[in-house]
C-alpha cells in the first residue's frame, strides 16, 4: 500500500504516532524517525508528532526506561505525554498506530469518511514485520523489553522514511 498524498501540498507532510500511553513506545518512535528524516534531508519536509488513546500520563515525560534506552543510543528524550485528539485525523497525512488495540480505538475514534490509507500500523513499514506487525507494549516487561521495542521501531523507521521520499511534496525539502 502506497502512502496517502500530502493534505496540502505546501506544507510539511504530518504524521502523528499513536501508542496507549504516550510514554514508551511513540514517543519512542518520534525520537527516531525525527532523527532519521534529518539524517534523510527530509526533516523540513516531514513533521512528526506523538500522542496515547488514553488519557492517564496526560503531562508526563517519558518513561524513564524508555528515555534511557533512547540516550545510550544517542537520541533525544525530551517528551510530555498528551492524548490523541480526533481533529487531527484531519490535518494528519498519516496516523500510525503501534499495535492492534490502538488502531481499533482509533478508528471507533475516526470520522466516517477516513481513507484508511491514513491509518496504519507503524510497523508495516519494516521489511518482514509479518501479517500483524505490532510494537508490543514494554511498559510491565523490564528494560529489555525496551531494547527489543527500539530495534523495532527502527526498522520501521527506516522503511519509513524510503517510502517519504518518494511521496510527491513530502520529498521535497522545504
Amino acid at each position: 500500500m502506497s502512502l496517502p498524498e500530502p493534505r496540502d501540498p505546501d506544507g510539511p507532510y504530518r504524521i502523528s504516532l499513536v501508542c496507549l500511553g504516550n510514554i514508551c513506545r511513540s514517543p519512542m518512535a518520534e525520537k527516531i524517525l525525527s532523527a532519521d528524516l534529518e539524517r534523510a534531508g527530509l526533516g523540513a519536509a516531514v513533521a512528526v508528532d506523538s500522542s496515547g488513546t488514553g488519557s492517564w500520563h496526560i503531562g508526563s515525560p517519558m518513561d524513564e526506561r524508555a528515555a534511557t534506552t533512547l540516550r545510550v543510543h544517542g537520541y533525544p528524550t525530551g517528551h510530555t505525554a498528551r492524548r490523541f485528539d480526533p481533529v487531527w485525523f484531519a490535518e494528519r497525512d498519516l496516523v500510525l498506530a503501534m499495535d492492534l488495540d490502538n488502531i481499533d480505538e482509533l478508528r471507533r475514534l475516526a470520522p466516517d469518511r477516513l481513507d484508511p490509507g491514513r491509518l496504519r500500523l507503524f510497523r508495516s513499514f519494516a521489511p518482514g514485520s509479518g501479517p500483524n506487525p505490532e510494537v508490543p507494549d514494554p511498559y510491565y516487561g523490564g528494560d529489555d523489553g525496551f531494547g527489543t521495542v527500539l530495534n523495532m521501531i527502527e526498522a520501521a523507521s527506516k522503511g519509513l522514511v524510503g517510502e517519504l521520499a518518494a511521496v510527491p511534496g513530502a520529498g521535497d525539502a522545504r
